[in-house]
């Protein structure tokens, strides 16, 4: 495979897992990132941890999506991060244009 065709791989995967977070991301309550990860979540427990004079979070999330073009299983029930740098952690607007109608969802 040549340098070419490796990183039009690499970009058509990036556009794939684009695409897959767009579709998903109504779906979460929390949007998480670290230095090595960008998580969507719909529970966060973030706690600040010191050992040996070292400072560090540790970060629970539980019904999680993680973005990460070279995983296959992106959905996941826990996830345990330990991060050295920040963590920046928001929650998503609700979109309650999202809801079914009185009678039931319609059948086409």
């Amino acid at each position: 495979m040549s340098g070419d065709e490796l990183e039009n791989y690499e970009a058509e995967m990036e556009l794939q897992l684009y695409r897959e977070y767009r579709d998903v991301v109504g779906l979460f309550r929390y949007v998480v990132e670290t230095e090595r990860r960008f998580y969507l979540a719909n529970s966060v427990d973030l706690k600040a941890r010191s050992e040996g004079g070292e400072v560090f979070f540790e970060i629970l999330l539980e019904d999680a999506w993680v973005w990460d073009i070279y995983r296959t299983a992106r959905f996941v029930k826990r996830v345990r991060v330990l991060s050295f740098k920040d963590v920046n952690v928001e929650e998503l607007p609700q979109r309650d244009d999202l809801q079914l109608p009185q009678d039931g969802p319609a059948l086409g």
